[in-house]
């Protein structure tokens, strides 16, 4: 036999052995492995489905852990500390007796309409002609809607006042209410950064204190004594409304320049006795033709 022969012979039975060998590893490995091959592949879903990255302070989330149901610290089982309520009626069915309410409270988040950008107060900033045509768009959309509105709080900036009271005129028989902490400002810095929008620290620190307890006076559960389900209007800003969104869903806070929200929009918000929230629209300007969009 040749060499040439031998060579290709030697050749043939080593890849053979190697075969049968990987054959055999493969095989033995679907008695060990098999259990875990779809839990590994389930877990690389979720992996790559994870941010890339998380923001400084920010916890990753977990599935199937991440909703806090006492996020308003309304929550009935949390504030009786685990110990059994004393009832204080004959009827220990009493939702009140309980703490916990059936009704829900539907809070419309109404961005001010376009306004005069070259004023040089607030007091001079306020709506343009076609502003103004906006927020009667808006206020026979909320007539049209034909719910039962409870009140109508506004900012007390004068675009947002503005605004408010040209929506009341569809609403006549709505309490008007003016509200200092929901004015425009900085909630909290964004992730990612912008370069045309750089507040300074300090407005971050005082105006995100300020929309913060904002945000923790108008959105939360209804109050235990609540029968209905309540519709609240809220006029305000692009800014405040983003924001009220990102902590309403608990999403990062960190995201609300993320979002766009045009003129005289409608944000609508759902909150249930259980503290779960829905976002039913966000920024919804459908009703208005699209000559008379705008978003400064």
């Amino acid at each position: 036999m040749s060499y040439r022969k031998s060579f290709k012979l030697i050749c043939g039975f080593a890849g053979g052995s190697a075969t049968l060998v990987l054959a055999a590893a493969v095989a033995d490995s679907r008695g060990y492995f098999g259990e875990w091959r779809g839990r590994w592949s389930r877990l690389s879903v979720l992996d790559a489905a994870q941010p890339a990255w998380t923001p400084a302070g920010v916890t990753p989330v977990q599935t199937g852990h991440s909703w806090d149901f006492n996020w308003d610290k309304r929550d009935p089982s949390a504030l009786t500390n685990g110990k059994k309520r004393e009832s204080v009626t004959e009827d220990p069915s009493s939702e009140q007796d309980n703490g916990k309410s059936k009704a829900t409270r539907n809070i419309l988040l109404i961005r001010h309409s376009q306004y005069n950008l070259s004023g040089s107060s607030d007091k001079e900033r306020i709506l343009t002609p076609l502003g103004r045509e906006q927020a009667e768009l808006t206020g026979l959309r909320l007539a049209a809607l034909g719910l039962k509105y409870d009140v109508l709080v506004h900012s007390s900036m004068a675009r947002a006042t503005e605004t408010a009271h040209i929506l009341s005129k569809h609403l006549p028989d709505v309490e008007l209410q003016s509200c200092d902490l929901l004015r425009e400002g900085a909630p909290i810095e964004p992730v990612p950064p912008v370069t045309h929008w750089k507040p300074d620290a300090v407005q971050y620190h005082e105006d995100g204190a300020r929309i913060e307890a904002a945000f923790r006076r108008y959105i939360h559960r209804a109050n235990p004594k609540q029968k209905e389900d309540s519709y609240e209007i809220i006029v305000c800003h692009a800014n405040v409304i983003r924001y009220f969104v990102c902590r309403a869903l608990q999403f990062p806070p960190e995201g609300w320049l993320r979002m766009g929200l045009n003129n005289g929009s409608i944000t609508w918000l759902t909150i249930r006795p259980s503290g779960r929230v829905a976002l039913r629209t966000l920024g919804d300007a459908g009703f208005m033709p699209p000559d008379k969009l705008t978003r400064t």
